[in-house]
């Protein structure tokens, strides 16, 4: 379980800040915003409830504070109390914290204002208490009581954070010039204050600099097994072994925060979702979650619509083996399922250089020995020892739960100074390990078995030590001064693009719903390219490259190639055609749609003839849709699809094609194409078929963002 968390952040809204300092081209309230948003987002984004947000104004216009006595206490409020903070919290606060009129309010008074609401909130409970303090460190402030504020934060386990606009920071390397007084006197009471609480201290360009490097999540782990390490059977035999232990992650692919779907509300009484999390941020009383709801039918004559509705209590399990559902009752399928137990069985050992890495079929496990059992602690140590020594590998049968299907584990031991345990990963069963045949890359065989070893296909010596050479200058490693080999990027500062940027979007979008989204940080993209320096040491090596291997521009693909086509004649003058009595196609045929569509094309001479034949397809396609039993003709159709969008393409007839797709669709999301195809639709956009626009065809009518917007709409 998480912990407690209880964090107050003060904003100093002074009327100063307002200004515009250092060339920055934004106020001093929203420059500091940037950071106390970004934190405030972050733990929204969680959904955490036991995450507490409060908010604090410092100089504000007027005074509320939840004290009896408001005298010293002026021009502060408290904008948001303690407690979890959702999206309607977040755009009421994004319309109160504005710059006021007034510089008054004493930043160490709202400093007892934050301790005494997360006194009262969190009472004697375990939480993890925090107080930010955002200031430009102007106007008054009352050094009265400073010692016994000191001593009340480090009483009460609270962090002190105090953020500064523009506060000279040795450690940071920052000064600012020609600095007023008060606000020197302002911070040295500050910093003093921050040393006397043992919190942290520094100016706010350090903290906003700092927001590009993305915050890695803590997970705590959750044991996917709890069990027995046996050795033999000890139901049978006195001298087997048996360790209990737990298994938990050690690598686990992280996700990025998936979308919730929403529509608008039809009735009054329609459920409303609560609204947790930042992905539905745009929710409100007009929307409702969306509810699919599965219906089957059977072809039935003797009922209205020749459709009969069934429920799936009446439906039969059936499995998918190529493109045959088969049946299996489930009185057979009680006798295939086998019964199981929870453990895990060693069944064997393997030396560690019989192994090949490319077995690993999962994520990796650790396995250690079951928590506050010394017994098994020790146990589990000898085995590990003993496999780290025979440089062996342990190879096991696990059965996470009861009645779950067996897995073949691979278990190998890791050791380090105050940690040890067994790393697991799943292997293969016999028929999950596929061998394919490649033709060898250093030598061609003829048919007649001979071995040719210099050839068109195979690369030269010249070639070969070009292509060495450049690998060998695309090396991201370096030396230190004492020559050492250090690694440019080492895994810690290695972050996943994808699953960052999606949150900086998301976090970014609920403060500026109106606003673009800013580009993704230098550290998010820095491993997208090479490093300027390793492109500058390998070109020399790259043209020799392309030299070599006589590399040549390909000319770009000539659109409506066949529109004016002059056609192959033989040599001879002889037309086949003609000597072997062909007849001109006049009807494609389902069966054999594709090359016959081909042939007819081929042989058009005028456009209706083109027309007929694009008309013949999409009649079969249509046809191929209505009558598929589930998905099994989804495939065809987007083949056939694709090769009409090609063909006309290159007939230059793109307004046949966007004539027939665009009422499809429409076809197929109101089910009027034999039901729900709502899987081929999704086909047809993955596989980008939609309108041919202006930047493929210059015949066609249609921009690209009117193609793009045909795919993207539902």
């Amino acid at each position: 379980m998480a912990e407690k968390e209880a964090t107050v952040y003060i904003v100093d809204v002074g009327k100063s800040m307002k200004q515009h300092n250092n060339g920055r081209d934004i106020s001093d309230l929203d420059w500091a915003m940037r950071y106390v948003w970004d934190k405030i987002t972050t733990t929204v984004a969680t959904g955490r409830k036991t995450a507490t947000v409060g908010v604090v104004g410092l100089k504000t216009n007027e005074t509320k504070v939840p004290l009896e006595d408001e005298e010293g206490y002026e021009n502060i409020s408290v904008i948001q109390d303690l407690g979890q903070v959702l999206m309607p919290d977040i755009r009421r606060l994004r319309e109160e914290i504005k710059p006021s009129e007034t510089d008054e309010g004493d930043a160490i008074s709202s400093l007892i204002v934050a301790i005494q609401m997360i006194n009262v909130y969190t009472k004697k409970l375990k939480y993890k208490r925090k107080i930010y303090l955002v200031t430009n460190g102007k106007g008054t402030m009352s050094s009265d009581g400073l010692s016994d504020i000191a001593s009340k934060l480090k009483a009460d386990n609270i962090e002190l954070i105090v953020l500064g606009v523009d506060f000279d920071d040795p450690d940071y390397g920052f000064k600012e010039e020609d600095k007023d007084e008060g606000k020197a006197e302002n911070e040295a009471l500050l910093r003093g204050l921050v040393e006397d609480c043992d919190g942290v201290y520094g100016t706010l360009a350090q903290a906003i600099a700092e927001l590009d490097t993305p915050r890695v999540k803590v997970v705590r782990g959750i044991p996917s097994f709890r069990g027995d390490v046996r050795l033999g059977d000890p139901t049978q035999y006195d001298t087997a072994l048996r360790i209990q232990v737990e298994r938990y992650y050690r690598t686990y692919v992280a996700k990025p925060p998936s979308a919730s779907s929403f529509v608008m509300k039809t009735g009054g009484d329609a459920s409303q979702p609560s609204i947790q999390t930042l992905e539905a941020k745009d929710m409100d009383a007009n929307l409702t979650s969306v509810r699919n709801v599965r219906t089957y039918h059977v072809d039935d004559p003797t009922v209205a619509g020749g459709k009969r509705e069934l429920d799936r209590e009446e439906l039969a399990k059936g499995y998918e083996y190529g493109r045959t559902a088969v049946h299996i009752s489930e009185s057979d399928e009680n006798i295939t399922k086998l019964e199981t137990t929870a453990v895990m069985d060693l069944i064997g050992f393997i030396q560690a250089d019989h192994y090949d890495r490319f077995m690993n079929m999962s994520t990796s496990n650790v396995i250690i020995a079951q928590k506050t059992n010394d017994k098994a602690a020790l146990a589990l140590s000898s085995l590990i020892h003993a496999l780290f020594e025979l440089d062996c590998y342990a190879i096991a049968r696990l059965v996470v739960k009861d009645g779950k299907n067996p897995l073949i584990v691979l278990l190998a031991p890791s050791i380090e100074p105050d940690y040890e345990c067994l790393l697991e990963v799943q292997l293969p069963f016999f028929e999950d390990v596929r061998s394919y045949k490649f033709p060898p890359l250093d030598k061609v065989i003829t048919i007649s078995g001979k071995e040719v070893k210099e050839h068109r296909n195979l690369p030269s010596d010249d070639l070969v030590n070009a292509m060495s050479k450049y690998v060998d200058s695309m090396e991201l490693i370096d030396k230190d001064e004492e020559g050492e080999v250090v690694d440019t990027i080492p895994m810690e500062d290695n972050y996943s693009p994808l699953l960052h940027r999606i949150e900086q979007a998301v976090r970014w979008r609920a403060i500026h719903p109106d606003e673009p989204v800013p580009p993704p940080s230098e550290r998010l993209t820095r491993l997208s390219k090479p490093p300027e320096e390793v492109q500058k040491r390998a070109q020399k090596y790259l043209d020799r490259i392309i030299s070599a291997a006589d590399v040549k521009k390909v000319p770009p693909k000539a659109k409506g190639r066949k529109r004016n086509r002059d056609v192959d004649k033989p040599l001879s003058g002889l037309d086949i055609d003609e000597l072997l009595h062909r007849e001109k196609r006049a009807k494609i045929s389902p069966s054999n749609a594709i090359p016959e569509f081909k042939q007819m094309l081929a042989t058009a001479e005028t456009v209706e003839a083109i027309k007929d034949a694009t008309s013949q397809m999409q009649k079969i396609i249509e046809d191929r849709i209505r009558t598929s039993f589930g998905d099994s003709n989804y495939d065809r159709v987007v083949e056939e699809l694709g090769v009409l969008r090609e063909e006309l393409i290159d007939y230059e007839e793109p307004d046949l094609y966007n004539e027939f797709v665009q009422p499809l669709k429409e076809k197929i999301l109101k089910e009027k194409l034999g039901g729900d195809r709502q899987e081929l639709w999704w086909l047809i956009r993955r596989s980008k078929l939609g309108l041919i626009d202006k930047a493929v065809s210059d015949r066609s009518e249609v921009t690209e963002e009117e193609a793009k917007q045909f795919l993207s709409s539902k």
